[in-house]
């Protein structure tokens, strides 16, 4: 390879430093990295009974590639001065590892299936040329993608003329100048479809101001610690790391504003390259794997469940697992990536493979549109995709799966646009966080997400959608409008008129004041406790700090209130037919879902586990048991109504009662004046 591949290790940026002197954790080059075939995205099918064993052995051939690109980093001198020093110090040992790694996995699913061919051919890797990006072309989404060489030409006049490696991030392994575009550059590429179940649904979690991150992933690598090799960011279910069950996440604490949805969201954080050591520094996951610099918290995270533009949406099924994009797309190519990158007041625009450089004024938007079709039966699959599906460009999904709620996560950041002339030295560049040997690349971003909605309020949700209506508790705090398109506000959010109450004047007016209304203030807000920590979890720098963040937010409703009466006539069965039958994925504790005969009970018949019985014993939530509840239209009484509403209500009574005791006087000065 020519000796230039790895000359960037240590060329220094406009000023000269080493990534070395830049980062003082080792030199790292964003020039090589090591390129292994992805084994995982190929194993499409693995039989349940050996998927725990495999998902643990995949890990470790992410770790292998982890541990060979620090060595082929480390070692930027020697390849510079041996070319074949690369090739019997860190390719030929790597392939010899994967090799019985394997092994291993082949004499798994053979015991319990047929044994897989071919996965021999994948053990070896190759030191590539870190400057050139993969083959573009259309991503997971089949969608609006800007075309490569548009991207690409955006990115390199930002450069200013600077090579790939002419600056490296502060940990020396990216980003550099040309993974950044003017937002300003990019011709408008996006375009959102209306149609059949033209509604929304939004929930609102926060921010993750309480700091909950860790690297793992329960999904893809479940069971193992630092599975990731970067730091996730995680809203709603406060107990998410490589270790916890189905039941884990069942009876979690949820940062949700809706105690109804315990949904795990979360995604790669993205650092600012400042300097900055957070307690991560010399963790696994962070500095000693690249991931270094300040981690920025979001500015505000959108979450909306959209429909279909065909056909109505039927609901998820509880447990459902989606991954969204692929992290290792710089090296594996673009046929799995769904990165979207703009900015505020440019979101007709978005960038797949570059960072937006963004005016002022305006903040940076990374958004996942999740894949909306779902084969019916899985709730996850071996290589995590084949599960689910994108619609096509017409919203018809593939043969044999069904429409559901399209999660779109939108998360803004108040970030300013990095000084690239200077490497980012006045303005510190930003990147998301990465396995080591994908050089931060903005490609490789993506979400994850975990369905633990509760079965009414996935019905609300479903109703929503179908019926063109906007719903959620974040249904009025989420993205701005279009240009030209006016807010549309919550319809179901309309109280009832407070002057029906007075037409029923008591018979016995004295008796009213005694049923005082429930004063609103009374409903508590719950507060989630502390959550719980896989590998790093809890933000770095954090020392726990439970008080009140200062955000805010709508009361609660308390857990024993007792749920509304339903409307008549109300229903909420999505269209499908019979229920499917749904094969649950196995836990990180090597259980089945589906094994667990519809979850445990307890001595009074009630549901211990917080599962639900239709998940837990196999049934999909395509039709639900339940029809949907409106839970914003309650009477004023119900502790919605104001002082002012409570007096509108009470003053017909009040005169009521003055008038009856003044004819009481009356008569009793009568009687007297006649004895």
């Amino acid at each position: 390879m020519a000796a230039n591949v790895y000359a960037s290790a240590t060329d220094g940026g406009s000023g000269g430093d080493s990534a070395e002197t830049r980062s003082g954790t080792g030199v790292r080059t964003a020039g090589a990295t090591i390129d292994c075939p992805d084994v995982g995205s190929k194993l499409t099918s693995v039989p349940e009974q050996a998927r725990g064993e495999v998902d643990k052995e995949l890990a470790l051939l992410d770790e292998q590639i982890a541990k060979a690109y620090q060595r082929l980093s480390e070692s930027a001198q020697q390849v510079q001065q041996d070319p074949g020093f690369a090739d019997n110090a860190v390719v030929n040992p790597l392939k010899e590892k994967r090799a019985a790694t394997l092994e291993r996995i082949a004499i798994a699913i053979d015991r319990v299936g047929d044994r897989p061919e071919g996965l021999e051919a994948l053990a070896a890797c190759t030191v590539e040329d870190g400057n050139e990006a993969p083959a573009q072309g259309e991503g997971q989404d089949g969608g609006d993608e800007q075309p490569a060489e548009e991207q690409g030409q955006a990115g390199q006049e930002q450069g200013n003329g600077q090579g790939q490696g002419a600056n490296g991030g502060q940990a020396g392994n990216g980003p550099v100048a040309a993974d950044f575009a003017d937002i300003k550059s990019v011709q408008p590429n996006s375009n959102d479809k209306g149609g059949a179940s033209g509604g929304s649904f939004a929930t609102s979690c926060g921010v993750n101001e309480n700091g909950l991150f860790n690297s793992d992933n329960i999904i893809a690598a479940p069971g193992v610690t630092n599975g990731a090799h970067h730091f996730h960011d995680y809203v709603g279910n406060q107990s998410n790391n490589a270790f916890a069950s189905d039941q884990d996440l069942a009876k979690a604490e949820t940062s949700c504003d809706d105690q109804g949805d315990k949904s795990s969201y979360y995604w790669p954080v993205v650092r600012l390259q400042n300097g900055a050591q957070e307690q991560d520094a010399q963790k696994p996951g962070g500095g000693i794997e690249g991931n270094a610099g300040e981690i920025v918290t979001p500015k505000q995270v959108t979450l909306t469940f959209v429909g279909n533009p065909r056909e109505k949406v039927t609901a998820m099924p509880r447990l459902l697992r989606i991954i969204t994009g692929d992290a290792k797309s710089f090296v594996n190519g673009p046929a799995n990536a769904n990165a979207s990158w703009s900015c505020t007041g440019f979101e007709d625009r978005q960038l797949k493979d570059k960072y937006p450089l963004c005016p002022q004024g305006s903040d940076v938007v990374r958004t996942f549109k999740f894949q909306s079709c779902w084969d019916g039966r899985n709730i996850d699959s071996a290589n995590h995709r084949t599960h689910v599906a994108f619609a096509d460009a017409a919203g018809n999904c593939p043969s044999g799966f069904r429409p559901i709620p399209q999660l779109v996560q939108r998360i803004v950041y108040d970030i300013d646009a990095p000084s690239l002339q200077d490497g980012g030295r006045t303005t510190p560049l930003f990147a998301v966080d990465s396995f080591p040997e994908q050089l931060h690349k903005p490609v490789t971003d993506h979400g994850d997400f975990i369905n633990i909605f509760d079965e009414d309020l996935m019905g609300e949700m479903v109703d929503c959608i179908n019926d063109g209506r906007k719903c959620g508790a974040g249904a009025d705090g989420g993205q701005d409008p279009a240009p030209g398109e006016e807010p549309q506000e919550e319809p179901t959010k309309t109280p009832e008129a407070p002057q029906e109450e007075p037409t029923k004047t008591p018979e016995a007016p004295q008796e009213e004041p005694t049923k005082a209304p429930e004063a609103p203030q009374e409903e508590p807000t719950k507060t989630p406790d502390a959550p719980q920590n896989g590998n790093g979890g809890g933000k770095p720098g954090d020392q726990g700090d439970d008080g009140d963040d200062g955000k805010g937010g709508a009361a609660k409703p308390p857990a024993d209130e007792p749920d509304p009466e339903p409307e008549p006539g109300d229903a909420s069965a999505a269209p499908g037919g019979a229920q499917p039958e749904v094969k649950a994925t196995a836990s990180a504790d090597g259980g089945n879902a589906a094994e667990q005969g519809g979850g445990s009970k307890n001595g009074d018949d009630e549901d211990a586990d917080g599962l639900g019985d239709s998940q837990a014993v196999g049934q999909a939530t395509s039709a639900a048991p339940t029809p949907s509840v409106p839970s914003r239209t309650e009477p004023q009484a119900v502790g919605q109504g104001g002082l002012a509403d409570t007096g509108a209500q009470l003053w017909p009574a009040a005169a009521g009662a003055v008038l009856v005791i003044a004819g009481f006087v009356v008569l009793r000065r009568v009687r007297r004046s006649h004895m």
